[in-house]
């Protein structure tokens, strides 16, 4: 159990918002283990996308079925399942077992996304995870008994619109949805819609955490550096670097918004820097934060709200992009114990700020 567990007394609650990320999802797996661990807190709301969609309905089928013991030994035996089925070993351990690359084969069967689609190289539409989480996960039970409100975000293939599944509507099809590069895997039909990848419209959708949720605590668990290091120079590189920037925008535009707001007049530096920027909102409406605290509305729900953060930083640059579809099981682990003992890191630093206050600058992470 984490050292600074605290089960007595109020429970805190937050919500969650889990990107995207595909193995290296497995990092917010280790995140989650450490916030189920620590004690202090209850889950209102999860919103996820992509591997974040699947840490979502894992962790609520537990809690549902076993509570927060549950959701630890749920998240663990679908990561465990995710390594068990993968046909092929896709990857191999290097620099002494602290990396990991892709095999030569993997990569030759990655370049032939670019010239086959997954109606040629996938006619069958082969998807080890829809057999996983049919097995692993309640669907039906959660359809009607889901602990926490859950918003899984999948793009609309014909519109690029953004679909918000919530817990009521949500089946095995929405997650695999969720989780549909267009590349690989054939889209998912859903009402007669088809659907891709959520992290083109929202990794993670943050609104419908604020909108719809009771919780004023919002917690992001990030995939995406802040910044992703040197210039890409090859095509293969440009491609990837183009790919993640296509899944962050949605967040970073959204979370812009966010920023500005809840930052107005936390200082006269900054303040005046904003108003010369022309990005705040509350300038835009012509309040004060004063005026606005005053009023039962959408801005003052804003200014309630306290934001957290915990992202994986330079995993990206660590282990690569290519590295999203590794799924040996010492490689997911090391994921794991990556994200659980920096999450032990936070709690310790600011834990008790949720309930609180926003433990982060969010204009120095997002603002423009």
């Amino acid at each position: 159990m984490a050292s600074h567990s605290n089960t007595g007394g109020a429970q805190r609650t937050i919500s969650l918002g889990l990107q995207g990320g595909g193995a290296h999802g497995a990092f917010s797996w280790g995140v989650l283990d450490a916030l189920l661990e620590d004690g202090r807190y209850d889950f209102d709301g999860i919103s996820g996308t992509s591997a974040g969609a699947m840490n979502a309905i894992v962790m609520a089928n537990g809690l549902m079925t076993g509570g927060k013991i549950g959701a630890i030994k749920a998240l663990k035996a679908f990561w465990q399942g995710v390594a068990a089925s993968v046909p092929l070993d896709l990857s191999m351990p290097v620099d002494g077992g602290e990396g990991v690359a892709l095999l030569p084969t993997t990569k030759m069967l990655l370049s032939w996304t670019q010239y086959f689609s997954p109606y040629q190289m996938n006619p069958l539409n082969f998807n080890p995870l829809r057999k996983l989480l049919d097995v692993q996960v309640d669907f039906g039970g959660l359809r009607k008994h889901s602990p926490v409100r859950l918003f899984i975000a999948a793009t609309n293939a014909k519109t690029g619109k953004l679909r918000l599944f919530r817990h009521p509507e949500i089946n095995a099809d929405t997650i695999v949805a969720s989780a549909c590069l267009p590349m690989i895997h054939q889209a998912v039909v859903i009402d007669g819609e088809p659907y891709w990848d959520g992290g083109y419209s929202a990794n993670p959708a943050v609104f419908p955490l604020f909108n719809e949720c009771e919780s004023r605590d919002i917690m992001l668990i990030l995939l995406a550096p802040q910044d992703y290091g040197e210039m890409p120079r090859t095509a293969e590189e440009i491609r990837a670097r183009t790919l993640e920037f296509a899944f962050n925008t949605s967040l970073l535009r959204e979370m812009l918004l966010f920023a500005h707001v809840l930052n107005y007049g936390n200082d006269n530096e900054r303040t005046q820097k904003k108003e010369d920027s022309g990005w705040s909102l509350l300038r835009l409406l012509g309040r004060s934060r004063q005026e606005m605290a005053t009023l039962p509305s959408l801005e003052r729900q804003m200014l309630e709200t306290r934001f957290h953060l915990i992202e994986a930083e330079d995993l990206l640059r660590q282990f690569g992009s290519a590295t999203k579809i590794a799924a040996d099981w010492s490689f997911l682990k090391k994921l794991h114990d990556i994200g659980y003992e920096k999450t032990q890191t936070w709690l310790a630093e600011h834990g008790d700020q949720v309930g609180k206050e926003t433990s982060f600058d969010l204009i120095a992470r997002f603002g423009g």
